[in-house]
């Protein structure tokens, strides 16, 4: 059964930076595009950065371009995405996801409060 578990959130004042992970197990993670999304509150869930299976391309939303950086290490089944410059609009639950031979699979999500 595929897995995702998110980790590295928490609380940073403006302008500091946090690092989250994205664990896969259950599955072939070498093989798939993996996905950052975010959620604020009484908002729409919305893609945060992409990265292709082996780490060569990568893709952004406007908001986060030059301050987010996604990567992953294909050894470790982990994505991560670093996010430097952070503000307060950044503050959402950020979710970890991968569509699988048309399965779309979630991690539990992981909190980034961004506030002084």
């Amino acid at each position: 059964q595929v897995q995702l578990v998110e980790s590295g959130g928490g609380l940073v004042q403006p302008g500091g930076s946090l690092r989250l992970s994205c664990a896969a197990s259950g599955c072939t993670f070498s093989r798939f595009y993996m996905n950052w999304y975010r959620q604020a509150p009484r908002k729409e869930r919305k893609l945060v950065a992409g990265i292709t299976s082996d780490g060569g391309s990568t893709n952004y939303a406007d908001s986060v371009k030059g301050r987010f950086t996604i990567s992953r290490d294909n050894a470790k089944n982990t994505v991560y995405l670093q996010m430097n410059s952070l503000k307060p609009e950044d503050t959402a639950v950020y979710y970890c996801y991968v569509e699988m031979w048309g399965l779309r699979y979630w991690g539990q999500g992981t909190q980034v409060t961004v506030s002084s």
